[in-house]
């Protein structure tokens, strides 16, 4: 009787794995092709700012959104689910089932949704902040907050910089609705609600981390900011109860101003950033040469502003999109964007499944990409990449208060996204721009603009295009630090974590390598995180980091 009933499950367990392996089949037969063309689509749209080719990537996103909304398709992957004995089999059905249960709506909401989501993301694209009847490029507002004494100049940028806000927010609103109709026909709370499901991570989880950040950064970050306040106050000759948010540099202040002696951006002159960019990855075991011939990296009409990577047939076509100026901004920006390439396909084994040749979570590739960003302030770092920096100690010293300064800011702004986010997707129809600065307020410290009541919310485009998204940024950051320190403990034992570079360490590219891009997204992103560093992903490296830039 016993043997009878072994038998018995031992046949149904083939059985699950027997439809499983269709399933999977079925997918890279005849949805994996139209999920490249997305990809494709979105390259050419972004690059281009072209109405024709946002149609074209329109049209793809519904052809997707079809083929993943088949429900006889979703009943066998939710039967499947969780019954699978083949552990990479087992991986991919779960992946597969996150993938497909969002699409289970009616066909005509997902279509809204997308074509929503493409026009706001259109207009992102063509806007161009205009100050005094000129237009201004991405790059010639932050170089006016960088470098203008002119308050006038800089708000009157700053506020340029906000218009976007104001041209997406009703269609914003209205898209924030129609994905929280998607999320509750599916029976959860709202789409904040559904995007945790759909990573893999749990709401309350994340917000107890991030609680216990704010209790770990708040002190710091007052005194850094009280440092950075009256700095910013000589510099413009103002009060530091005058400051407002065109004198901190950066348009959200996720960035931190340099207010310090010595200019970084200085030992950027001249610097041919991607090829400082294909040397230094080269020299740690990961060329990224193809990498950098398929991208598209300076300013041009109509392309997207700001920076990605993209990975478009998880079979080495990865490509990067930037808008490169010789400064030390975008020097890191290139560092992370191309740290994002390495840990793609063009390292992660293509002998891996489709379905799990891809990042094991967006937090761990955020992480890897920060920590390679980190180089671009560190002057060791680009003497041993051979360029010349006039003062190193100086630079040194500038790039160690802003690396900490950096930690503790952009860990501010992680605060404010989640809980806006959070808040937003609660309810839509509250006073958005009343919550966006009282976020600002308390957990930036920068204060609102006098009787100001516009969408400024509205004009950051990861809202948009990448909801409830952000506070994977700060939980990279938590990564970068404790990958970084396992690299220095395991390879580096007898350096100092705190200014190891990876300069010709090609030992460096052979471990991550094993430790994280050869499994692929076989692994949650919870076990990479421990298989990668032998711990759970916890503050305490980026607590070592804050304290460390004190000395």
């Amino acid at each position: 009787m016993m043997m009878a009933i072994t038998l018995k499950a031992q046949a149904a367990e083939n059985g699950a794995d027997r439809e499983a392996r269709d399933l999977v089949a079925d997918y890279e037969k005849r949805i994996r092709p139209i999920e490249i063309e997305v990809n494709r689509r979105w390259w050419d749209a972004n690059v281009t700012g072209a109405d024709e080719a946002y149609r074209q990537k329109q049209e793809a996103e519904n052809r997707l959104d079809e083929a993943l909304a088949d429900r006889d398709r979703f009943a066998r992957l939710k039967a499947c689910d969780g019954k699978v004995d083949d552990r990479l089999l087992a991986r991919q059905i779960r992946l597969l089932f996150l993938q497909a249960l969002p699409k289970q709506v009616a066909p005509e909401l997902l279509k809204q949704i997308v074509t929503r989501s493409n026009a706001i993301e259109m207009r992102f694209n063509v806007y161009r902040a205009k100050v005094g009847g000129r237009e201004l490029a991405d790059s010639d507002v932050r170089r006016i907050l960088h470098e203008s004494r002119d308050g006038g100049e800089r708000r009157a940028a700053w506020e340029a910089s906000k218009g976007v806000g104001r041209e997406v927010a009703q269609d914003l609103r209205t898209l924030v609705q129609l994905r929280n109709k998607a999320a509750r026909e599916l029976g959860f709370a709202d789409f904040y609600a559904m995007q945790f499901e759909l990573n893999e991570q749990k709401s309350d989880d994340v917000l107890a981390m991030f609680d216990e950040l704010d209790r770990l950064t708040r002190r710091p970050f007052e005194e850094a900011k009280q440092d950075v306040d009256r700095r910013l106050a000589e510099r413009f000759d103002v009060g530091v109860d005058e400051l407002r948010p065109w004198h901190y540099y950066d348009p959200f202040f996720q960035e931190p101003p340099a207010v310090y002696e010595t200019s970084l951006d200085s030992a950027y002159t001249g610097v041919e950033i991607p090829e400082l960019c294909r040397q230094f990855y080269r020299g740690i075991g990961l060329p990224i040469d193809e990498v950098l011939k398929r991208s598209d990296l300076y300013e041009k009409p109509g392309k997207n502003p700001h920076a990605f990577c993209t990975d478009l047939d998880r079979d080495g076509d990865v490509r990067v999109l930037a808008n490169i100026v010789p400064n030390e901004y975008w020097m890191g920006t290139m560092l992370h964007e191309l740290g994002h390439s390495v840990y793609s396909s063009r390292y992660i084994p293509r002998t891996l499944p489709y379905m799990v040749r891809t990042d094991a979570h967006i937090l761990a590739t955020e992480g890897l990409a920060m920590m390679f960003e980190r180089f671009s302030k560190s002057a060791a770092w680009l003497a041993a990449m051979g360029v010349d920096v006039v003062d190193p100690a100086a630079f040194d010293s500038t790039g160690r208060r802003m690396r900490r300064n950096k930690l503790l800011i952009f860990s501010r702004w992680c605060q404010v996204m989640l809980r806006f986010e959070k808040e937003l997707y609660r309810d839509p129809d509250q006073d958005l721009n009343s919550l966006w600065w009282s976020l600002v307020e308390r957990y930036q410290e920068v204060r609102r603009p006098d009787e100001r009541d516009e969408p400024d919310y509205a004009a950051k485009i990861h809202i948009v295009v990448a909801p409830c998204y952000y506070h994977n940024y700060m939980l990279g950051e938590l990564f970068a630090c404790q990958l970084h320190h396992t690299i220095a403990r395991e390879l580096f034992p007898e350096a100092d974590a705190q200014t190891l570079i990876y300069v010709n360490q090609p030992k460096v590219g052979a471990f991550l390598q094993e430790r994280v891009f050869d499994p692929g997204r076989t692994l949650t992103w919870d076990e990479l995180t421990r298989f990668a560093t032998g711990k759970p992903l916890e503050p305490r490296a980026f607590a070592a980091d804050l304290s460390s830039e004190d000395r």
